[in-house]
Order: C-alpha cells, then sequence, then structure tokens
C-alpha cells in the first residue's frame, strides 16, 4: 500500500492543503509582524525548512508512535501493516492474510465485529480496556479510512490502559473488602439466633442492598418477656454506611434494654426517640415496636414513621395496621400512642423494611398493596413465607436497598398439640377468704394437666403467695391466670393497683415483705408490669422438665 497517498485521503487532510495553497504565509509577513527579530529571521531563513504535516511520510510515523497500530483493508480486513510496537507486544504477522488468521489475538478478543461495523459505518469504533495475550490491557479505537482503489480500510490504534485498569480492579477489590467489611458489622449487631418464644413461631432475613460498600441501618429482633408475652421490633435507621449501622446497634440494644423494663410499646419509643436525639440529631430511624400476649390474643404495637404491621388471619383476609403513626426517631416533641390488631390462633404477622415494597417511579402505597396480595396466598412455615414474600418482591442480590423482614405466626393447636398449651383463670372476688379458693383452684387445674407432685406444690405455693400479695396491697378487680405451654407454667395474678411490688429482705420481726421473695425463689423466672389501665400484672414461671423417650 502506497501510504504517501493513503495519507492524502484521510478525512481533513484535501482540506488543509487547500488552505495552504490560497493562503501562503511568506517571510515578509511574518516580518510585518514585527515578532520576530532580523537576527532571529536570518537564522530562520538559513535553516532547512520544516515539512508540513502532511508531508510527513506516514509509516515513519506510525512506526515511531508507542500505540499499537495495524492497518487492515477490503472486506476481509486484509493486513496491510503493523507498525514496530504492534510487533513488540504480539510478534512479527505476515501481510496480505486475513486478520482472522493472521491477527488471532484481535479475534479472540471480539474485535473483528468491531471492524465490520467501522467499515460499514464510517464511523470510528471503541473497545475499551480488553485485557490481551500478552498480559496487557488496551483500549481499542478502529478508523475507517479511504484507499486509492476505492477498498474501505480500518486503521486500528491500541492504547495501553494497563495501569488505569489495574488501579481499577485495586479500586474495586478495596470497595468489595470495604462491603464486606460492613455487611459483616450489620449483620454482627443483628440477632444471631432468634429467640423462641412458646406461643409463636418466627422467621426473618436480611439482604443488604446493591454492590455498595455502605450498607444501611436495618434491624429486628425478637424478645421474650416472660409471662408468655413477646417483643417484636424491626427499624430502619436512614442513611447508610458504618455510620448507620453504628446508630442501629445502639438503638437495637437500648431497645433489648427498655423491653427489660416491660413498658406499653408507646413508651418504648418515647424513651428510644430521646436517646436517637442523643446519639446524632441529624441521624433519623423508623421503627415499630409491638407486644403479643397470647392471652389477648392482639399485637399491641406503636410506630415511629414505619411501614405498617400486615396480618393474614386464619381466614386469609388481609389486615393493615394504619394507625397510630407519629414521626420518625430523633425528631422530638411528640407523644407516641399504642394501637392494637388481632393476631389470634392461625394468623400470620409481617413486619418489614422500605426496602421490600419501595421502588422507583412507583407509589409506596402500590408496594405494600402487592406485599398484601403475595401475603394472602403465602401459606407453609414463616421461613416458607419470608422466601416467598421476597421473591415475589422482586428482591435479588444486586437489590438497590436493604430489605429485613420479620415474619411471625400465632398457630392453631389441635390434636395431642393443644393438649400441652392450656388456660385457666379464677376472679378474686371477696376478701381474705379469695385466698384458700384460689389455692384449691391452683391445685385442682394443676392436678388436671398431670402435673409431677413437686411442680403441683410448688405451682400452689407460687399461686397462694401472688394471691396474698395482691389482696394486701392491690384493689380490685384481681384476677388469678394460670397458663401452661409445652416448657413452661405461667403464674400470674392482676389487679387494680399500679404500684409494682420488688423483692426485699425481710427482718426476723417482720410479718410480711416475704411473699415475693419466696415466689423469686421456687420460680425460674418473676416479674411485674403496669397493664392498660391503671393496673398491674405479677406473673411467675416455672421450667417443666423435658418429657423423656
Amino acid at each position: 500500500m502506497n501510504f504517501t497517498r493513503w495519507s492524502a485521503r484521510l478525512p481533513g487532510t484535501q482540506r488543509r492543503a487547500a488552505a495552504r495553497a490560497e493562503h501562503p504565509v511568506t517571510t515578509t509577513d511574518r516580518r510585518s509582524e514585527g515578532s520576530v527579530p532580523a537576527a532571529r529571521a536570518e537564522q530562520l531563513a538559513d535553516a532547512p525548512p520544516v515539512p508540513a504535516v502532511d508531508e510527513l511520510p506516514v509509516r515513519e510515523v506510525l512506526d515511531r508512535v508507542p500505540a499499537l497500530v495495524a492497518l487492515v483493508h477490503g472486506p476481509g480486513h486484509r493486513l496491510a501493516y503493523v507498525n514496530d510496537a504492534y510487533t513488540a507486544a504480539f510478534g512479527a504477522r505476515p501481510c496480505g492474510e486475513p486478520a482472522a488468521e493472521t491477527l488471532p489475538e484481535l479475534r479472540d478478543l471480539g474485535l473483528l465485529p468491531l471492524l465490520d461495523q467501522a467499515l460499514r459505518s464510517g464511523k470510528p469504533r471503541t473497545l475499551k480496556s480488553r485485557k490481551a495475550p500478552d498480559g496487557r490491557h488496551y483500549t481499542f479505537t478502529c478508523t475507517p479510512a479511504a484507499e486509492d482503489n476505492g477498498e474501505g480500510a480500518v486503521l486500528i490504534f491500541a492504547t495501553d490502559v494497563t495501569d488505569h485498569a489495574e488501579a481499577a480492579e485495586r479500586l474495586r477489590a478495596s470497595e468489595r473488602r470495604q462491603r464486606e467489611t460492613a455487611v459483616t458489622l450489620q449483620r454482627s449487631l443483628l440477632p444471631q439466633e432468634l429467640e423462641e418464644p412458646d406461643d409463636l413461631r418466627i422467621a426473618a432475613t436480611y439482604q443488604p442492598g446493591g454492590t455498595e460498600a455502605a450498607v444501611g441501618g436495618d434491624w429486628y429482633d425478637v424478645i421474650t418477656l416472660g409471662g408468655g408475652r413477646t417483643a417484636l421490633v424491626i427499624g430502619d435507621v436512614m442513611g447508610r454506611g458504618v455510620r448507620a449501622a453504628a446508630v442501629m446497634g445502639q438503638l437495637r440494644t437500648a431497645v433489648r434494654a427498655y423491653a427489660r423494663l416491660d413498658l406499653p410499646p408507646h413508651e418504648v419509643l418515647q424513651l428510644l426517640d430521646g436517646l436517637a436525639m442523643e446519639i446524632d440529631a441529624n441521624q433519623i430511624a423508623t421503627c415499630v415496636y409491638a407486644i403479643h400476649d397470647p392471652n389477648e390474643g392482639r399485637l399491641v404495637y406503636a410506630s415511629a414513621g414505619h411501614l405498617p404491621i400486615l396480618v393474614r388471619d386464619d381466614n386469609g383476609t388481609v389486615l393493615r395496621a394504619d394507625e397510630p403513626t407519629g414521626p420518625p426517631l430523633g425528631t422530638g416533641g411528640w407523644m407516641h400512642a399504642s394501637g392494637s390488631i388481632p393476631l389470634g390462633p392461625g394468623s400470620t404477622a409481617v413486619l418489614y423494611t422500605d426496602g421490600l415494597v419501595e421502588r422507583r417511579n412507583e407509589d409506596l402505597d402500590e408496594g405494600i398493596a402487592a406485599l398484601e396480595r403475595a401475603l394472602a396466598g403465602a401459606t407453609g412455615t414463616p421461613q416458607v413465607v419470608c422466601d416467598r414474600l421476597v421473591r415475589s418482591a422482586g428482591v435479588t442480590a444486586d437489590h438497590d436497598d436493604d430489605v429485613a423482614v420479620l415474619v411471625l405466626q400465632h398457630p392453631a393447636r389441635t390434636g395431642p398439640d393443644s393438649e400441652l398449651f392450656r388456660n385457666a383463670a379464677l376472679e378474686l372476688l371477696g376478701g381474705v377468704e379469695a385466698a384458700p379458693r384460689a389455692r384449691a383452684f391452683a391445685s385442682g387445674v394443676l392436678t388436671s394437666w398431670r402435673f409431677p407432685a413437686d411442680l403441683h406444690d410448688l405451682g400452689v405455693l407460687a399461686a397462694s403467695e401472688l394471691v396474698a400479695n395482691s389482696l394486701q396491697h392491690g384493689i380490685p378487680p384481681m384476677r388469678l391466670r394460670l397458663r401452661r405451654t409445652d416448657r413452661r407454667l405461667i403464674i400470674e395474678v392482676t389487679d387494680g393497683d399500679d404500684h409494682l411490688p420488688r423483692r426485699r429482705r425481710a427482718e426476723p420481726g417482720d410479718e410480711s415483705g416475704r411473699g415475693i421473695a419466696i415466689v423469686a425463689t421456687i420460680a425460674s423466672h418473676w416479674g411485674s408490669r403496669r397493664t392498660p389501665g391503671g393496673g398491674k400484672a405479677v406473673w411467675c414461671e416455672f421450667v417443666l422438665p423435658k418429657p423423656t423417650e
């Protein structure tokens, strides 16, 4: 190929040559501008003439450029030329053969279709950062050109971008390590194993969002409160990264501490709101705190700007717990309130974060409605329901937001299993004569439940002491409630006074003050809480012996 003639046919060269012919630049012109001194002008006149760019031999230029250069021509892309840099990288290449045979490195990199595109369109095409057989990374640009014989030609430039590619890979590796660290931190702050209440079956899942290093602050928790009651929590700290995860960890720890006080849900959120402001006034979080009491068959909850709890009853109808909802934690100045939603035997409830239902260009209510439809048809164990809801929402590994889901079921006990979950209650009417009636009632119930003699006697003693304490310090209405599960016996006495008892050391001469101490000594656990309406409940529980096989 004649490179001088080929260079004259590159786009733009004809116009530049014509422009120089029409407007020649003379020495007189330069002197008239007054920019070159006379002595310097004489030196310039004696210097050898500098060739114009279009007059430079193309092959000499291409042989010296550090980029890899090759020229192919015709529909078969027959090789016409490779420069020294190309030969140094891939070895000598015979001219006249099709590129598919003589340039296997380009074929393996998928560059041949790019040559066809450049030839057909007449426009340059670029293939960015590909690793070649020599181990280096190149960016290839295919530029179409015309030949004297009318055949099309393509000039291939390969720029070495190995340093950039390796730097980008190091950056990606660093981001992967940071993400792994952030996800590990996030998961370590979540419960490693969910607590297992007697009356609920529970499953949860957490899915970190996207491929960014900055995970979010979603969390959930299950807390057994004693007396058969269970607290369930789910929340979402706004923002992403280690800071959000750290705030989440502090809030989750605080929730567990406040839960031990056995406070109503709205009071727990009130305390969390103040704590969130102390942790970081610029960081807000949403949260739902709910308590399940199997004796009531309801979820009592409070919400701080969080998404509504969904409950599927035993008939398949899905209810939405919309109200009451207060502002997110950390905003301050709001008195939260508690609400309730039925959760009877056979019901399934779902608590979730916005990553499950929120999508770009879609109203949030549409996402919640889609989740309701998915829950209506979701049956099986809590883990099966959890997995189905996540799949139905289209959550994948590259999902752009964190997702946390907590599913709980209140099973409907039937057959022999129902014999392991029993309730009995007695209204304590009258004065001191209620005490012997309570002892007789407790003895009869525990006998009918076929408890062993030692557990029967301990249960009757605990019931007697709790009733005596209520009769002495409480006010009507009073009730004794006994409940058994497959794992424990629970004895609870409620009355209308909200003064909570405390364990104290009775002196030898004291005639009272030993009841709670006795209960605390003989029972596995005991506790007290205020009840809605101004009363209190005092309870204790005994762990049942495991059945012998």
